[in-house]
């Protein structure tokens, strides 16, 4: 019986190892300094999907099993690519695939992205509660993930003229600033996240009207 336990344990401690292990290697093919940078990961194998086709992509979307890098960069990819240009008949299966992948997912890499996919593929179904998602993801504690949601919402709003979408985005900005308005009266130097948030907030008082200016707190007001 104490053999069958030691080698039980053993059983699992070696295949705990080997979760660890292939864990561990996604990004190696792309060389040493990268498995460790979020950045050079996601662009890593943004460059190398460049060439796929919509299928091959749809593909890997779909499939759980991909690493959240290699998700986050097939779905970047399939969105610069054929986002834009994919037809009616395939869009719903794709939007299908990408809410179940959505409510599995755990990576901000691949949320991010996906936020912005299904934006870009049903403005109107999913631009008020995807933007929310995305505008949140500004006060990641990763940098990387607050770098690609911000370029992202920027891509969302260029040329943008709807003052439906531009209320939304500030009511969003406007309940996160008045929950830290006490720490954003001790702020001396606007950081790059701050900086993000500002912009995008000028950019909806614009779309707006300064009106909008009294409905926010003290606090901010200073900062603008």
């Amino acid at each position: 019986m104490r053999i069958l336990v030691i080698l039980l344990l053993l059983y699992f401690s070696l295949a705990n190892n080997g979760l660890a292990q292939s864990a561990a290697v996604e990004g190696t093919e792309l060389g040493g300094n990268a498995v460790f940078d979020d950045r050079a990961l996601i662009n890593g194998y943004t460059d190398k999907l460049a060439n796929e086709d919509k299928d091959t992509l749809i593909a890997m979307m779909a499939d759980d099993s991909v690493g959240p890098y290699k998700s986050t960069a097939a779905i970047r990819v399939f969105k610069q690519k054929f986002g834009p240009v994919i037809l009616s008949n395939e869009k719903a299966a794709v939007i299908k695939i990408l809410v179940r992948k959505l409510n599995r997912a755990d990576s901000p890499f691949v949320q991010v992205e996906i936020f912005h996919t299904l934006i870009m593929l049903d403005r109107y179904q999913y631009f008020e509660t995807m933007m929310p998602s995305l505008i949140q993801k500004l006060d990641h504690y990763n940098a990387v993930v607050r770098a690609l949601a911000y370029d992202n919402i920027e891509d969302i709003i260029k040329d943008d003229d709807r003052t439906r979408e531009a209320r939304l985005v500030f009511n969003t900005l406007r309940k996160i600033f008045f929950l830290s308005r006490n720490r954003l009266n001790n702020v001396q130097v606007i950081d790059e996240q701050l900086k993000h948030k500002i912009k995008l907030l000028r950019w909806a008082i614009k779309m707006l009207g300064t009106q909008e200016l009294k409905r926010l707190p003290s606090e901010v007001i200073r900062l603008l």
